[in-house]
């Protein structure tokens, strides 16, 4: 009997371990963390001017995510002293800070999607805390939407860095400075401020690239008002582009480069005058395109004996139209330096294309005559010539057969830079591709800009595939290569052959830009027609203006 009641105390105790070791499985957490509580009262008002700090108690542990990205306060609060979490998991999230606050001012803490559980990281998303040390919550907004135009795509990790500000309009706005009021745009571009007190205020969108909440000129994207912001009211619907931001004119650096040196400047001059200052160099050659940022300087290291021992300072004065001034640079010439050429478009040729030759050197002078073009081992005719547009390419026209394979020979010495020839002979083999790989797209152009404009294909990664440049309202595109393509059409308004970017400083927009929503598909052997009516807004996109619609 006794051991009757033994093994059955036994099973029994072995049974609950079972059941207690067992998984039990469920539902997957999906709730974010919710406040219980604050160290600021629930009316948020009057709020004392030398408090130092904002806890916020939560029902489970959190954990911060990025929240020196996330995290932004309207209007800033500069001396940030401490904010917990900082590793480990709290049920509480804790900002301390040493400024005094302003006297009848809202205060925002926007805290993005920074706050998650730290369990299945939950986010308590766009999670606001307002408090005031006046009588009132200010309570007015401003909303809209963010695109980046010149961008391939509406990329969110893009779109993800798109913030907007609000500055007191004053006699003179310091965009160096933290905007008065800031936000972040959401993936889509959609942006919200919130807890906004009635005044004037000049509007700026960037693309804070390091998140230091300012304004980089020449360095990121930039969209604005020129006119100030009377905000009595809401405002919802104030829309804004953001554009590449023109670079302050300045000299940057210079380096060894095959062939010489390569000077740089930033924001594009138009032209710049180079004269050497060095005794031993008297023979040389300065190439620069207008509107470009490198100026190369041509010599001959090895006859003038430059640096081909040691390293010798070198001495150069420019005059790039802002500045003038004298630059050096410790030159050691490269002995592995060689001028040489290559197949810039591999080695299947689109129907109709030139075949091209692209080198490092600036090409001054080639011998065509003692080139040879052959397929099916017949000789070809054909001509080549220096581009006109890129000195740095050889354009081979001939008849090209499609499904022919043709073999280029470039002999060495043929191809030659001010200083400089091939040292060795090419061969270049390649085939003429069929039409039907393929397709072409006929577009039609509805309130076309007045000026010249470029039409860009842009693909699938953003870059440009095909463009045509000039006025005309219908435009052929054959031998399209097979894809998915956006059109993008940029004026060039003051007819000086680029685009121009746009220039906070001196409160110019930049150029037109218009953007068609749709993708066009290309299949091979496929003609596609289609019409862009530029004046469409929901298609295009033009210069900003200011909403006239009611608050919500």
């Amino acid at each position: 009997m006794r051991k009757i009641v033994f093994l059955f105390v036994l099973n029994l105790l072995l049974f609950s371990c079972a059941r207690v070791g067992s998984p039990v499985g469920g539902a997957k957490d999906t709730i974010p963390p919710k406040v219980v509580s604050t160290n600021i009262d629930s009316a948020r008002v009057n709020v004392p001017r030398d408090i130092r700090e904002l806890r916020i108690d939560f029902d489970e542990y959190v954990t911060l995510k990025d929240i020196n990205k996330n995290l932004i306060i309207s209007p800033p609060i500069q001396k940030i002293t401490k904010i917990l979490p900082s590793g480990t998991a709290n049920k509480y999230v804790l900002i301390k800070w040493s400024d005094t606050l302003q006297a009848n001012t809202t205060y925002n803490f926007n805290f993005g999607n920074s706050i998650v559980d730290s369990n299945e990281g939950n986010p308590l998303q766009y999670y606001n805390f307002a408090f005031s040390t006046g009588d009132k919550i200010d309570d007015l907004y401003l909303s809209g939407e963010l695109k980046s135009l010149i961008a391939a795509s509406s990329a969110k990790t893009e779109q993800a860095s798109l913030v907007v500000g609000l500055y007191k309009a004053e006699d003179s706005v310091n965009f160096r400075q933290k905007p008065y009021y800031i936000t972040k745009a959401d993936p889509d571009g959609y942006y919200e401020l919130n807890y906004l007190s009635p005044g004037k205020y000049r509007v700026l969108a960037f693309e804070d690239a390091n998140s230091n909440s300012v304004y980089d000129a020449g360095k990121e994207k930039v969209g604005f008002q020129k006119d100030v912001l009377i905000l009595d009211k809401s405002v919802s619907g104030l829309n804004l582009n953001l554009y590449p931001s023109r670079k302050a004119l300045k000299y940057q650096e210079m380096k060894e480069v095959p062939g010489g040196i390569l000077m740089t400047f930033e924001g594009n001059p138009q032209n710049v005058g180079v004269k050497s200052l060095n005794e031993k160099l008297k023979d040389y050659k300065i190439t620069h395109a207008p509107k470009s940022d490198s100026v190369n300087i041509w010599f001959d290291a090895k006859k003038n004996e430059l640096g081909t021992t040691t390293s010798e300072n070198l001495k150069f004065s420019y005059d790039n139209g802002v500045k003038q001034d004298t630059v050096s640079i410790f030159y050691r010439y490269n002995a592995k330096n060689e001028m040489t050429v290559g197949n810039a478009k591999g080695n299947l040729l689109p129907p109709a294309d030139d075949f091209v030759i692209s080198s490092n050197y600036f090409i001054d002078k080639i011998q065509p005559e003692k080139w040879t073009l052959v397929s099916d081992s017949l000789a070809q005719e054909f001509s080549a010539n220096i581009s006109t547009e890129n000195p740095y390419e050889i354009h081979v026209k001939a008849n090209f057969k499609e499904g022919k394979k043709y073999a280029l020979t470039v002999p060495k010495e043929t191809v030659s830079s001010f200083y400089e020839s091939i040292q060795k002979s090419y061969r270049f083999d390649f085939e003429s591709d069929k039409t039907e790989n393929y397709g072409s797209l006929i577009l039609t152009l509805e309130n076309a800009p007045e000026h010249k404009f470029w039409l860009q294909l842009l693909n699938e990664s953003g870059n440009i595939s095909y463009s045509k440049f000039g006025t005309e309202k219908l435009l052929t595109f054959q031998y399209l290569k097979p894809g998915k393509y956006q059109l993008r059409i940029l004026v060039d308004n003051n007819g000086n052959g680029i685009w121009d970017s746009a220039d906070l400083n001196l409160e110019e927009y930049a150029e037109d830009v218009y953007l068609l929503e749709k993708k066009i598909e290309v299949r091979p052997l496929w003609e596609i027609r289609e019409t862009w009516n530029l004046a469409n807004p929901t298609l295009t996109a033009a210069p900003e203006t200011l909403p006239q619609t009611e608050p919500k």
